[in-house]
């Protein structure tokens, strides 16, 4: 089968419904496996983890990491990385705390700018970390681990290791802990509003098709005219954003920069997005699967802290899913034709071997 083809197929197949997609992903187990370990510590503390409380806990601090893996969900799809979303939080969230403070760091007009100054640093650093791997052809690994050092000691730089705290009140008693209505937080619904958006632009667009056929074979999207160069930064440039805004989300929330606070942020994304599904070779993934595997760290730190557990476990069984999740990828890469790993038949001619039996995929 031609490349040509190949990248037709995919984007024929990425027009189904979303439903049959997210049945046919690997997050339609984790659910399974979220479940079952909601139920688990339930069971074992039926008085203190499924309430109301723990609950708003859950969704609040899944909230900001799930921001930030919508942008490193069409990173990942594009069998790409990217290290510096936590370092970037911090630069956007402290560019937001100078620029909100130098207005005052009072009133809705203020926060809106430290907003918007947030997510255009974030976007910033999104557009070098895509120019570099796109144009400089640089590994996005080196990259944004060189970015993830930098934007962290700009940081550094401009605050002297010192957290701000300008924050206006207005935008720290509505985001950071307002409720849209009952007990629903507003942090979340802004959150959830982010992931539709990321949603459709990654299923719903001609954007997210091209981004899924990137990730599956790049020199066949060449050669069919898509600009996987401008794709590639354009994707970066999202991931970016989306750092910069959980930035300002983050000031919301702990009213102040957390310039030491955000070390394992990227990894926990990383893992989230790989354990909901999404394929670290590339052209498979969904942001509801990232939003699944991102809440199990989550559900595992509250429900650990409430039995009495030791939260350092977290991490323990965090990275046995990880690790779990890369493998199951692993099979299912090898059942695809062409891929079963089984070596080429031969036709027989005599003692000789004639030929190779096995189609060209």
């Amino acid at each position: 089968m031609s490349s040509d083809v190949q990248v037709q197929n995919l984007l024929d197949t990425e027009k189904m419904s979303l439903w049959r997609r997210v049945t046919k992903i690997q997050a339609a187990q984790i659910v399974l496996v979220l479940i079952a370990i909601c139920v688990i510590f339930s069971v074992m503390a039926p008085d203190a983890f499924p309430t109301v409380f723990n609950l708003r806990s859950i969704i609040v601090n899944t909230s900001i990491f799930a921001v930030l893996g919508v942008g490193a969900t069409l990173v990942i799809i594009t069998a790409g990385i990217d290290l510096s979303i936590g370092s970037v939080l911090v630069f956007s969230s402290v560019v937001a705390a100078k620029v909100m403070g130098s207005l005052g760091a009072t009133g809705w007009g203020t926060a809106l700018v430290g907003v918007v100054v947030a997510i255009l640093c974030g976007a910033a650093w999104g557009f070098i970390n895509g120019f570099l791997i796109a144009k400089a052809k640089v590994p996005a690994f080196i990259v944004t681990l060189g970015t993830l050092g930098m934007a962290l000691g700009l940081a550094q730089v401009l605050t002297g290791g010192i957290d701000l705290t300008d924050v206006p009140g207005e935008f720290v008693d509505a985001v950071g802990f307002g409720n849209v209505f009952w007990e629903v937080p507003t942090l979340t619904v802004i959150a959830a509003v982010v992931v539709i958006l990321g949603s459709i632009l990654l299923h719903r667009t001609r954007f997210g098709l091209y981004t899924f056929a990137v990730g599956s074979n790049p020199e066949a999207c060449r050669r069919v005219g898509i600009k996987v160069d401008r794709q590639l930064i354009w994707v970066y440039v999202i991931s970016g954003a989306c750092a910069g805004f959980a930035g300002v989300l983050s000031l919301a929330f702990y009213q102040q920069t957390t310039i030491g606070g955000q070390s394992m942020t990227a990894l926990t994304v990383v893992a989230g997005v790989v354990i909901g599904g999404t394929s670290l070779f590339g052209g498979v993934g969904s942001i509801f699967g990232t939003v699944i595997g991102l809440l199990i760290p989550v559900v595992l730190e509250s429900g650990f802290i409430i039995i009495g557990v030791e939260s350092y476990w977290q991490g323990v069984v965090v990275g046995i899913f990880l690790i779990g999740a890369v493998y199951l990828d692993g099979l299912r890469r090898n059942r695809l034709p062409g891929r079963s790993g089984r070596k080429p038949r031969h036709r027989q001619s005599g003692d000789g071997k004639v030929g190779n039996t096995e189609k060209d995929v």
